[in-house]
């Protein structure tokens, strides 16, 4: 079972890799291995759907060039494979005069990141677009949307199969050795020997670019789960598209909002939890292992001790409901806890270095064999056409 390329991970990153891949040349045996029963059943499956537009990003990040490549190749692959999207535009609000500096830097970022329509508006004009929203002041997002990932995922599927690339599923990578010429991958069910390794595993992909490697990797996948609520219908009024706080610019998470759906119905989080197993989408799922090896690791350690009270917040927020709800309240004051039903959540795998950083851009690491895509968290959805471009680059320089 030799391959040129085996990608591991059916995930949206994954799929857009090896369809970029297969694009620029047909004639490469493209593998996907997928551990689950299907593509997209993790952090692409579990998102709000939002096709970002790359405002929060430092200018000339990977994060800020491949989300605003990314989202327009995004748009262009709706349109051309007939997929919902719907373009809403957001509002990103200060609640707290104290904040209005920190929107100032951020209408500033999203100008040095050339979106386009971006402007300043009053707490008036704020209600124009969402007439239950209390704030100070705001800004209006126009290159904001939002689409089914899922959706998004299954037509990449069908693509690559279309184009002869291969996809198999309930294959969990258990070894990737390095060899001479070619590297060998052992699942659970099978050997397959290929020229390249791409590791797109999210939630795993430190332990898979372990494998790879002599010397321990410099960074550790800490999973935090994203509990979402979703509101009652009848409250739907409240909100009309995408409804975002002014993030704290210390932490790598966005805070609590309001998004609406694809598929329908309005959404109201995430907040950000420490998850107790890679794939703990529930708060009592546990794997004493993973726990072990999160809480051992002297960089989470680090972010632990400088986070404490920030992530007892959101804890705190996690088994309470009233408080999960005055978070919102900041934002609508009219939403009452009554209104909200619990809904599901998402784990985001983002990277922490040895020295307690929470890696805040895209990570690709590289040797002759493998190459590692080792943060890819939020935007990656929005972003994965454009980072399959740029890991395709990367790749075909190989061959």
């Amino acid at each position: 079972m030799q391959h040129d390329i085996i990608v591991i991970g059916g995930g949206i990153v994954g799929l857009a890799t090896a369809l970029k891949i297969k694009e620029q040349r047909p004639e490469m045996k493209i593998l996907v291995l997928e551990k689950e029963r299907e593509v997209a059943v993790h952090q692409t499956g579990n998102n709000s759907g939002v096709i970002h537009s790359g405002l929060y990003y430092k200018p000339g990040s990977l994060k800020a060039t491949n989300c605003i490549r990314g989202y327009h190749q995004l748009i262009d692959f709706c349109n051309q494979e007939n997929i919902p999207y719907e373009l809403t535009g957001k509002v990103v609000v200060a609640t707290k005069h104290e904040q209005r500096q920190q929107l100032e830097n951020l209408y500033i970022r999203g100008q040095q990141n050339g979106l386009e329509g971006l402007r300043k508006i009053s707490a008036s004009e704020v209600k124009e677009y969402e007439p239950y929203v209390t704030c100070v002041e705001g800004m209006w997002v126009p290159q904001t949307g939002i689409v089914d990932y899922k959706v998004v995922s299954q037509k990449m599927a069908d693509k690559l199969r279309t184009l002869g690339a291969e996809l198999l599923f309930n294959e969990k990578v258990t070894g990737v050795t390095k060899g001479h010429s070619l590297s060998i991958i052992k699942t659970e069910r099978n050997t397959y020997e290929t020229k390249l390794v791409i590791n797109c595993a999210g939630l795993y992909s430190d332990k898979i670019a372990q494998m790879s490697q002599d010397r321990p990797i410099d960074v550790r996948i800490v999973p935090f789960r994203g509990e979402y609520f979703k509101i009652r219908p009848e409250k739907h009024y409240l909100v009309k598209n995408l409804i975002y706080p002014v993030p704290d610019p210390n932490f790598p998470f966005l805070g609590v909002h309001f998004t609406r759906m694809m598929r329908g119905g309005i959404e109201a989080g995430p907040n950000a939890v420490l998850a107790f197993r890679k794939e703990g989408y529930k708060k009592l799922d546990i794997d004493p292992k993973e726990l072990w090896d999160t809480l051992t690791w002297g960089g989470f350690q680090k972010v632990a001790a400088k986070y404490w009270e920030t992530g007892l917040g959101e804890m705190y927020r996690s088994f309470s409901k009233a408080a999960f709800t005055k978070a919102l309240q900041e934002l609508i004051p009219d939403i009452q806890e009554s209104d909200l039903i619990e809904g599901g959540a998402g784990v985001r795998a983002q990277a922490c270095d040895r020295t307690g950083g929470l890696l805040d851009d895209f990570s690709i690491i590289e040797d002759e064999k493998v190459i590692n895509i080792l943060n890819a968290p939020s935007p990656a959805a929005t972003s994965s056409l454009s980072i399959g471009q740029t890991v395709s680059e990367m790749a075909l320089k190989r061959f």
